[in-house]
């Protein structure tokens, strides 16, 4: 007799978790300003987050069998695009790769993650260019005297970025900490040890009720925490920063409640002015993964 029919789990990969963790971000609502189960956006449907999970499991299959990081990144955008026919996922892919691996080596801590992170290189560093040759990525300009190292120009840079023997994980470093302006929120995971993802996993794992209504409140609460970086580039640092105030304001209200309806009045305000946390929704992601490999139960 099968598992499913004993009443209990199968075994599930990193890859597996990886893509079901993709799957239950997208699924949980309300998550203002977010595509899911309940919202579109006029330019992303939520059938096509689900196609874009499915798509990008080839890369993290590779990720998780020992390729190195940046091909397999590659490959997981690609795969993403293909099925998705736009960019659904391309952030949380960026957290997850790396995390995949990790977990693959049993090595699935702040320690772990960063001592693979480190280790990337200039190579990493190309095939993560080579990916925005398959989608359309919301990314700030860089600064005047970096043009050369602007994401956009995809296998373009590759002769710059042997020049300059730029890893990977020297480029999200840059990124991490720009002259100004906010930082790249999924950059600065990179080079902090995935420190939010592991602490909002933990908050995950210490909730109680629907793994939709944990997620819904710990983005509510990761928006609150710190400004957007989507927001940012697609509106301005003001209105980021204003939209995690008023994420803010509703996480306060529900909390200690099972009544969402301010998330869910905030979540249709959000969606009508056009504000897309996007970058909080890749964080979401990564620790819903972390969660389910310490046994978040499905």
């Amino acid at each position: 007799m099968s598992d499913y029919l004993n009443g209990s789990a199968p075994n599930r990969t990193a890859a597996d978790n990886a893509q079901l963790a993709l799957l239950l971000e997208v699924s949980a609502t309300p998550k203002p300003g977010n595509v899911d189960r309940h919202r579109d956006l006029n330019e992303l449907r939520f059938e096509q987050f689900m196609a874009g999970a499915v798509g990008a499991g080839a890369g993290l299959r590779r990720v998780a069998d020992g390729d190195e990081i940046g091909p397999a990144f590659e490959r997981a955008v690609a795969g993403m695009a293909e099925l998705a026919g736009e960019n659904t996922q391309f952030g949380c892919l960026l957290l997850l790769v790396p995390l995949v691996r990790a977990a693959a080596n049993d090595a699935l801590t702040p320690d772990g993650v960063t001592e693979l992170v480190e280790a990337t290189t200039v190579e990493d560093a190309i095939n993560f260019y080579r990916a925005f040759e398959h989608v359309d990525v919301a990314v700030d300009d860089p600064p005047e005297d970096a043009d050369e190292l602007d994401v956009r120009r995809g296998s373009d840079a590759a002769e710059t970025l042997r020049e300059r023997e730029l890893t990977l994980y020297d480029i999200m470093a840059l990124s991490a900490d720009p002259d100004k302006g906010i930082p790249d929120g999924n950059a600065r995971e990179w080079v902090t040890g995935f420190k939010r993802a592991f602490d909002a996993a933990d908050r995950l794992l210490a909730a109680e009720g629907p793994i939709g209504d944990r997620t819904a409140r710990v983005f509510l609460t990761l928006l609150a925490e710190e400004p957007d970086t989507l927001v940012a580039i697609t509106h301005d640092e003001a209105t980021a920063r204003n939209v995690s105030d008023r994420a803010a304001a509703v996480a306060a209200d529900i909390a200690g409640s099972d009544d969402l309806s301010a998330a869910e009045e905030l979540a249709e305000e959000f969606v009508d002015v056009g504000y897309n946390p996007g970058t909080t929704a890749d964080l979401t992601a990564a620790a819903l993964f972390i969660a389910l490999e310490r046994g978040l139960s499905v």
